[in-house]
């Protein structure tokens, strides 16, 4: 019982976690691209994590890891942290932190439709009602009486489909995620996965960098930019991920899924508070609809 509520509360870190994060990151993309961002993050931040690693003692146990598991969390960090988090990065440029982070927090309903139509999955009410109050969320989260011309409405619906698209491919990643972890028999097999899935992707970005970053723009950043993303990047990727992960080996993912989606409600009211982000009612309460709907979708 105790366990499991540490579990729960690790959970509610990682959402913390997140949105913190999410203003760091919002700060540095008002000078990086979300490429460049990308690259200078992970690579610095994977450093940091594996010098920790280092210090701690921890690194002979990667030689106890199977090597599916090293595949798979490498695969996961691809597609989660490359792809996904430079989509995310993209979202919060176009339409900001209060905006953004609800719509790419519905990764679990993505989650839930892969489970029904690949897997067969039986539906209930629960996960059809949940589906429904996401999608109204949504609604409301794309309503804008301040967005009056053309560009200006493009930009959010361009913003919003990045962001959906975000949480699609995070379904993905945090699945594969899930499945590394369950095998994985302590938290510091848990740690060293998820530094795993930094480090491969920061290779990978750093490798290609001469053709998606052509202008090699990582490399003309300011200190300011990037002590803000390396200050993102140890939230979001060495704290947050570190208490999902360590939550999933303590309790279920339908316990620790929900409670670390709670993201929208800090981020709106930080987007509020600290970013001054211009937030309606409708935003508000489209958050609040969205976290609403993940819960029923794990509603046993």
């Amino acid at each position: 019982m105790a366990e499991t509520m540490i579990g729960e509360l690790a959970a509610l870190g990682a959402a913390i976690s997140w949105t913190v994060s999410a203003l760091f990151y919002r700060k540095a993309l008002e000078e990086a691209s979300p490429i460049s961002a990308n690259i200078i993050r992970l690579t610095l931040t994977g450093s940091i994590l594996l010098l920790l690693l280092v210090f701690l003692g921890k690194l002979t146990v990667l030689t106890t890891l199977p090597l599916e598991l090293v595949l798979l969390a490498s695969a996961s960090g691809i597609i989660g942290l490359g792809l996904g988090d430079t989509l995310y990065f993209m979202s919060l440029k176009w339409i900001g932190v209060a905006r953004a982070v609800p719509l790419t927090c519905i990764y679990p309903l993505f989650s839930v439709l892969w489970a029904v139509f690949l897997v067969g999955e039986r539906i209930t009410l629960a996960v059809v009602l949940g589906a429904v109050v996401i999608v109204l969320g949504i609604l409301f989260l794309g309503q804008d009486s301040q967005a009056n011309t053309t560009d200006t409405r493009k930009a959010l619906i361009v913003g919003m489909v990045i962001a959906l698209a975000t949480a699609a491919v995070w379904s993905v990643s945090i699945t594969m995620m899930d499945v590394a972890v369950k095998e994985s028999p302590d938290i510091d097999h848990a740690l060293i996965i998820n530094t795993i899935r930094v480090i491969t992707v920061a290779a990978v970005l750093l490798a290609s960098s001469p053709i998606i970053d052509r202008k090699l723009g990582f490399l003309k950043v300011r200190k300011r930019t990037v002590v803000a993303l390396i200050a993102g990047g140890i939230a979001a990727l060495g704290v947050g991920w570190f208490f999902l992960s360590y939550s999933f080996t303590v309790t279920s993912q339908a316990r620790a899924v929900p409670i670390s989606s709670t993201t929208p409600l800090f981020s709106t009211l930080a987007g509020i508070l600290l970013l001054r982000e211009k937030v309606t009612a409708h935003n508000v309460f489209g958050s609040i609809m969205v976290v609403v709907g993940i819960f029923l979708l794990f509603l046993v």
